[in-house]
Parts: structure tokens; C-alpha cells; sequence
């Protein structure tokens, strides 16, 4: 005698519902030779940056000649404002920046990113008030805000990464919100639901996988400002203090001198520069390829 399994009909209760993932972002993505070029500039940058202070010639700090000497005398860069080792600190002085921006770049796009996905999955009065009080901050520049908690508190490393990545917060919730608009609307999320499946595992398993596209391609664009503020703010001298090694602070401390010892300030423009064309493309290759998997999925 012979039986036949039957399927059930929907959904039921203790079943685990998942919906569909979008794999393989970065592997497409290196198919483009933009993104090659760019994650190759990325790398040699920060490779050069975390491993710089390792194969400097020079402690940062050491005096080896006279200020502003040119290039071959105090070195084969020349020696800086106090008559340090240009090549040292320019070795010395990319990590701080690069820790500083990821840190920065994670922490916004990490807390926008929830409060994106808050907003489009709670709808209501709770969506409002989210995105109105976004639209206050957004009113506010970025580097305003930074520039002026800096100058009340002091300049703090913590306060620095906290400024950049508040300033990140509202414009990644708005476009994450964006995108989970229409991932909340799935059938996968409605049949989560309708087996009582708790609702922030919901979004942690289920919506937040399905926004990985946005929110890789939101932390390379995030990662670009990130770098161009920090660095910027350091300039003004709110960020590293003096005499520790610094790009931007490099810069600051050089420019006055430009003529007569380009490469104190040439180095970490050229170095800062590639960064940020580097991430430029990797995030236009990814943003390229997330394109490219949502026309084949709604296909």
C-alpha cells in the first residue's frame, strides 16, 4: 500500500522562514576593472599606513637636520618645519587617519542602518519622528557640527570619531530606509510574522541580510567622507596634536613652506588623494553590481 506525503499548505508554527540572500556582491563587483584599481590603490595605501611605522628610517619625532632641507640633505625627502625626517612621519602618520575613519565610517552607517530599518519596518508615528529628527540634522553641515563640538570640548580622538559618525547617522538611516521599504513588504518577512517569529529577530535575519548590498555600497561612500573630514579636521588642528605624526596635521605644519619643501606636504596629499579615488571605485563597482543582482532578482 502506497502513501502519499503531503505538503503542508503555508507556514507553520516553528518554522523557520528565510528569505532569499543576495551572495557573491564583492565577487561580481571584481569584475569591473574600476573596482580592481580602486581596491588595489585602497590596499597599497593602507598597507602603507599600517606597516609604515614599521620601515621608517626615523623615529616621527627625531630631528636629523635643519628645518626644510631639501630633499637628499635630511633625508631623501628632506626634513620638515623642525628639521624631522619628512619620509618618517609621512610613514608614521597614515594609521591614526585610517583607524579614526573606519571607526568613524562603522559606527554611522552601523547606527544608521538601525534606525533606517526602525523607520521603514515600525511605519507610523515612530517612522515620523525618526525621519523628522533627521531632517533637523541634515539641516546642520557635517563639518559645522564637528567644528564646533571640537572647539567647546577640546580636541578628543573619541569626540572626533563621534562627530564624523553622527554626522554619517542621518543620511545612511535615510537611505537604508529607502531600501528596506520594499524588503518589509516580502512575502518571506509577512510569513516570519504570521508564525511568530519575534520581530527584532526579523530584522536582524531576515531584512537587515537582504540590505547588504546598501549598506557595503553606503560604507565605501561613507568611508570616502570619513577620510576627507578627519583629516580635515586635523588640519585645523582638532584632531592628532602636535608632535605626533599626522597627514593632515603634516600638512597644516608645512604649508608655508611649499616651494621651498614640496614633498612635507606633497606626500600625504598624493597618499590621501589615492585613498579616496581608491574607495571611490570600489564603491561605484559594488554600487554597479547591487544594481545588477536586484534586476536579476525582480526578474
Amino acid at each position: 500500500m502506497s502513501t502519499v506525503a503531503t505538503q503542508p499548505a503555508g507556514p507553520c508554527a516553528g518554522t523557520r522562514v528565510r528569505g532569499p540572500r543576495k551572495k557573491g556582491l564583492l565577487r561580481r563587483a571584481l569584475r569591473s576593472k574600476r573596482t580592481v584599481v580602486g581596491l588595489a590603490l585602497s590596499v597599497l595605501i593602507f598597507a602603507l599606513a599600517f606597516l609604515g611605522p614599521y620601515i621608517a628610517p626615523h623615529s616621527p619625532t627625531e630631528f636629523v637636520g635643519a628645518p626644510f632641507s631639501p630633499a637628499g640633505v635630511g633625508g631623501p625627502f628632506g626634513t620638515d618645519n623642525l628639521g624631522r625626517d619628512v619620509l618618517s612621519r609621512f610613514l608614521a602618520g597614515g594609521q591614526t587617519l585610517m583607524i579614526l575613519s573606519v571607526l568613524a565610517t562603522g559606527i554611522g552607517v552601523g547606527l544608521g542602518a538601525l534606525v533606517g530599518v526602525l523607520a521603514a519596518y515600525s511605519r507610523g508615528w515612530v517612522d515620523e519622528a525618526l525621519m523628522r529628527t533627521g531632517d533637523v540634522a541634515l539641516a546642520f553641515p557635517q563639518i559645522v557640527l564637528a567644528l564646533l563640538f571640537l572647539s567647546i570640548i577640546g580636541p578628543k580622538l573619541w569626540l572626533l570619531v563621534l562627530m564624523v559618525a553622527l554626522g554619517h547617522l542621518p543620511r545612511v538611516a535615510r537611505v537604508v530606509r529607502g531600501a528596506a521599504m520594499s524588503v518589509v513588504e516580502r512575502d518571506f518577512v509577512k510569513a516570519a510574522e504570521s508564525v511568530g517569529i519575534p520581530r527584532w529577530k526579523i530584522i536582524v535575519g531576515e531584512i537587515v541580510p537582504n540590505l547588504s548590498s546598501t549598506l557595503a555600497v553606503e560604507f565605501g561612500l561613507r568611508l570616502t567622507y570619513s577620510i576627507g573630514l578627519v583629516a580635515g579636521l586635523s588640519f585645523l588642528g582638532l584632531g592628532m596634536q602636535p608632535p605626533n605624526p599626522d597627514w593632515g596635521l603634516m600638512i597644516n605644519e608645512n604649508r608655508v613652506a611649499l616651494t621651498v619643501s614640496p614633498w612635507s606636504v606633497a606626500l600625504p596629499v598624493i597618499a590621501i588623494a589615492l585613498l579616496t579615488v581608491g574607495t571611490n571605485l570600489v564603491t561605484d563597482g559594488l554600487a554597479k553590481a547591487a544594481i545588477g543582482s536586484d534586476e536579476g532578482v525582480e526578474a
